[in-house]
């Protein structure tokens, strides 16, 4: 199945928008502060569901910002983004030189998904 098959078989379904950013751990919590605001900004755009900013526990992990939001449907995700001041904010914060970051976002789709074993189902096995 390709890209454009799946987009095309699933109009306006909620998507998971997912970015990792790679940075320093002693610049985190800049960037943090800075994303909060761009984070702000989209909470309050058509179709935002949630958005949560995971920090890595260890100074070492490669990826110390992991950013998880919901949105209704990749186009609202699309519309969003396309938002001058949501690009502006995003663009500066990709150029600061004092809080040197790479980030790789992508918009994905649940290929499996696991929850946890009741207390009543675990007595039945």
């Amino acid at each position: 199945m390709t890209e454009d098959s799946r987009q095309a078989d699933a109009p306006r379904t909620p998507v998971t928008f997912i970015n990792i950013f790679e940075i320093a751990a002693d610049q985190v919590d800049a960037f943090v502060a800075r994303w909060e605001e761009r984070a702000a900004l989209m909470s309050a755009k058509p179709g935002f569901l949630d958005s949560r900013l995971h920090r890595a526990r260890s100074s070492k992990t490669r990826y110390q910002l992991v950013n998880v939001s919901h949105w209704e449907s990749q186009e609202a995700w699309e519309a969003a983004t396309a938002d001058g001041g949501f690009q502006e904010r995003t663009r500066a914060a990709a150029e600061d030189p004092r809080t040197p970051v790479t980030s790789s976002p992508g918009i994905y789709d649940v290929a499996v998904e696991f929850s946890a074993v009741t207390p009543e189902a675990r007595r039945s096995r």
